[in-house]
């Protein structure tokens, strides 16, 4: 096994990759969010007036989901348009909830949704036409 020479980078690392960060160290280590979970399809919606850039403690990966969440925007669509982890998104989704920075909307409980049966019958129905 030979040392690595002072300076050496990996193969699979090169000036366009920027820093390596892993998740867990976005999170503190937390896999979980401090203040409930979110859907995939929930939407969030930055608080109105809110400066991310005011706000003491915040990271930048907290301050970019501020900003990109002006518009509501599902939380998918967060963890795709900055490149993050899922799981990294909704913990620092419940950090920005609880000091009230988002607003989390979440869909519809699948209770008040229509039956499986009533579906299948309907597409049935539309076939039949």
């Amino acid at each position: 096994m030979r040392a690595e020479q002072p300076g050496h980078q990996h193969e699979w690392l090169d000036g366009a990759a920027g820093p390596v960060v892993r998740p867990y160290t976005l999170t503190g280590g937390r896999v979980r969010p401090a203040v409930g979970g979110f859907d995939l399809v929930a939407f969030v919606l930055a608080a109105a007036g809110v400066d991310p850039y005011g706000q003491p403690g915040l990271q930048p990966e907290h301050r970019r989901l501020v900003e990109c969440a002006r518009q509501p925007v599902a939380v998918v669509d967060l963890a795709a348009d900055l490149d993050l982890a899922l799981g990294v998104v909704q913990v620092l989704l419940g950090d920005l909830l609880a000091r009230g920075l988002v607003t989390v909307h979440e869909p519809p409980a699948a209770a008040g949704l229509p039956d499986n049966d009533i579906l299948k019958a309907v597409v049935s129905g539309l076939r039949a036409l």
